[in-house]
């Protein structure tokens, strides 16, 4: 009986240390996404999934974030290896300015995703027809850690606003807005993000609600102008959301999936090669991913430098840096 006592335990301890050694060789990674009512945390559970599935000894997990700005200071911290960001906002953390002032983040492009679309939102009745009318009014800028109110503080200026003398602002995510508009809380509000964004469409399937959309897309010009070849503009066309009539004229920005430079070669390789290999698979999260193309990889769209890793596998994709 001792004898078998001693086999069994050795037995345990056996697998005890196997599995400490398997336990030891799994790494675990976060994503920052953002708001549970916009584009990049679904697509950031579908990410998730996927580099889950595909790389071994990977465990990936999605995290609700203010969005960009977010992202970037947990990818600056060491608390997220991976996050959703608009290129405004990553260029900002790359040099340390205005929101990371003082604190740059060594921010790297791991793969263009896809361009964001601002959404300037009202409904009927709040005599909104055009952006000087959101003069007065009650406006929503986006939640204080996303790079939709980076934006929207950009497009408000290049429309000849002020931003916290010419209307009442409040900091609200995107399904928050929908909620206060509909309460009749706010008369407006700011949201950048991919099409349809469901909260939006929410909105516009609301009964006894209007929604109409502000056009704003001769505003990237001078946008450009004081913060660089950024912005274009772009249209949303009638019929993206419920109820909406006419195409809305915008602006845009494209969206880049980020890491911090210290992230391991094969590591980002394998990430850029999964989202690209597995893109069926995040196309059934949100139509999006279907922008996420090995042609959209050019420096034009993400002035914030590759990280080399993912210059790797595009390159063996023929893509030229």
């Amino acid at each position: 009986m001792k004898r078998g006592l001693k086999i069994a335990l050795g037995a345990v301890a056996t697998v005890a240390v196997l599995f400490g050694a398997a336990q030891a060789q799994q790494k675990t990674i976060a994503i920052g996404t953002g708001g549970t009512g916009g584009v990049y945390y679904p697509l950031g559970g579908g990410l998730a999934n996927i580099l889950t599935k595909a790389i071994p000894g990977l465990q990936a997990t999605a995290e609700v974030t203010g969005g960009s700005v977010d992202n970037l200071k947990l990818i600056g911290a060491g608390r997220s290896e991976l996050g959703f960001s608009m290129v405004d906002a990553a260029l900002d953390a790359e040099k340390g300015q205005d929101k990371f002032k003082g604190a740059p983040v060594p921010v790297r492009t791991l793969m263009v995703l896809y361009p964001n679309q601002m959404h300037v939102v009202t409904i009927e009745g709040t005599g909104i027809e055009k952006m000087a009318d959101l003069k007065g009014k009650r406006v929503s800028t986006g939640s204080g850690g996303s790079a939709t109110e980076v934006m929207a503080f950009r497009v408000i200026e290049a429309a000849g606003l002020d931003k916290d003398k010419d209307m009442k602002r409040e900091r609200l995510g995107v399904a928050e807005s929908v909620n206060a508009i509909k309460d009749r809380k706010i008369d407006a509000f700011f949201w950048v993000g991919g099409l349809p964004t469901a909260a939006v469409t929410d909105l516009g399937a609301t009964p006894g609600v209007k929604i109409k959309l502000i056009d704003h897309g001769d505003l990237a010009k001078p946008m450009n102008e004081k913060y660089g070849n950024l912005y274009a503009s772009s249209t949303i066309k009638a019929g993206t959301y419920p109820g909406q009539t006419a195409n809305n004229v915008n602006t845009v920005v494209w969206n880049i999936l980020v890491s911090n430079a210290n992230m391991p070669d094969q590591m980002a390789y394998d990430i850029v090669k999964t989202v690209i290999d597995k893109k069926a698979d995040l196309v059934a999260v949100h139509g999006e991913a279907k922008n996420f193309e090995v042609a959209n990889q050019v420096k034009d769209y993400s002035p914030i430098p590759w990280h080399p890793g993912a210059i790797k596998y595009f390159t063996e994709k023929g893509v030229k840096f």
